[in-house]
């Protein structure tokens, strides 16, 4: 996982899988940015090639405690990410709970304070 700040956003670039043994690390990655004053989060999850629930349960928790500070969260998820488009995506939709979360397809969308989220 790699972690980047542009202006007053902190990115948390994840990468590979979000499942059960690497969900810790995403979750304690944003518990951390939220720890040191964070308060605007962007989670890129365009290289994310597989999200099971344990990872769906991370990002549904890192929404509740970015809410919780009065803080945002937004997720990266491009319409041709990892391999065949995004996988994370589909995972959201099919479960239902995509419409919880600011969707943007790139990075430079997703820090842009005036850009409007992906329609669910």
């Amino acid at each position: 996982m790699a972690e980047d700040e542009q202006g007053r956003w902190a990115v948390l670039q994840v990468s590979g899988e979000m499942d059960l043994v690497t969900s810790p690390a995403v979750r304690q990655h944003v518990h951390d940015a939220v720890a040191d004053g964070r308060r605007n989060v962007v989670l890129d999850l365009s290289e994310v090639r597989f999200c099971d629930s344990s990872g769906v349960g991370v990002l549904i928790a890192a929404r509740r405690l970015m809410r919780s500070c009065q803080g945002r969260l937004r997720l990266i998820l491009p319409a041709q990410g990892a391999v065949d488009g995004s996988h994370v995506n589909r995972v959201l939709a099919a479960l239902g709970v995509r419409r919880l979360f600011e969707v943007y397809p790139d990075l430079h969308t997703a820090v842009d304070e005036t850009a409007a989220p992906l329609s669910a």
